[in-house]
């Protein structure tokens, strides 16, 4: 029972992957969840480096047990069957990381443009199946009366792109998803109110992560924004998880790169201004 358990999505690579390995490096044994299990390409078939299995790997390296598990945010069964194995094999979930994502096609398409198939899948994997898993998590956290469920947004969520979708911008459909999810911390931190539970969203700002190459293949997004690495975003969620202090931000916002720089949780990524 002293055992402790973070259960994240789309852990096997970008922002996921280093909060798996920085929940294991604060304690956490980790259930390392997403589509791709071996490396060699995404589950939509395009070339992509990271995997399932390399992360868990990365995880024991550390000292840490973690178990493997294949979820597909547009498979419930597969969401159903790898909550079921991990309270099966350890029995307990107390930080729920809910950071995996749609990446196939309309993130960047104009409005115009989208395909409204294709919208409903974005809000299939943005949001129901976020919503679907909090409402099999939650009730053990309830339970105990503890645990901690974070929730990665976007500013593109609360904001209106610099530029068009492909043009340094972002698209509407994926705006509109992670505008939806945005409210759930805040609905849950009242619904919730036991001092033993954290419900936080985290915005990690522009993060260059595989997939965001993947999906802005000519950079035309990092040509607006200074980009953190995922290691960033990764230890504010640590922190989240781990600290007494970080129950001042339940049903709030974090705004990750800003936290790690005001908490030093992270060394300062940015380029040393040019001497004069």
């Amino acid at each position: 029972m002293s055992r402790k358990v973070a259960f994240v999505t789309g852990a096997s690579r970008g922002i996921g992957r280093a909060s798996a390995l920085a929940l294991a490096n604060v304690g956490y044994d980790i259930v390392v969840t997403a589509r791709t299990m071996q490396e060699g390409r995404a589950a939509d078939g395009r070339p992509l480096p990271g995997s399932v299995e390399t992360t868990t790997s990365e995880v024991r390296a550390l000292g840490r047990d973690a178990l493997a598990l294949r979820l597909d945010l547009l498979d419930r069964t597969s969401i159903d069957r790898a909550v079921s194995q991990t309270l099966s094999s350890w029995g307990r979930i107390d930080v729920l990381l809910n950071n995996g994502i749609y990446t196939g096609p309309g993130s960047l398409d104009l409005l115009l443009d989208l395909d409204l198939d294709t919208v409903e899948t974005m809000f299939q994997a943005n949001l129901f199946s976020q919503l679907h898993l909090v409402q099999q998590v939650l009730p053990g956290m309830l339970e105990r009366r503890d645990g901690v469920i974070v929730n990665m947004v976007s500013a593109a969520g609360a904001s209106d792109p610099p530029a068009p979708a492909g043009r340094g911008g972002w698209g509407f459909a994926y705006a509109a998803t992670k505008a939806a999810f945005q409210r759930m911390a805040g609905v849950l931190r009242v619904e919730h109110p036991d001092p033993g539970l954290r419900f936080v969203n985290v915005d990690p700002g522009f993060v260059v992560t595989e997939t965001m190459k993947l999906n802005d293949p000519t950079g035309e997004i990092g040509k607006r924004f200074l980009g953190a690495p995922p290691e960033v975003p990764a230890a504010v969620i640590a922190w989240l998880a781990s600290s007494p202090e970080a129950c001042a931000w339940n049903g709030k916002t974090v705004i990750a790169q800003k936290l790690a720089l005001d908490l030093d949780l992270h060394p300062d990524w940015r380029p040393s201004p040019p001497e004069s």
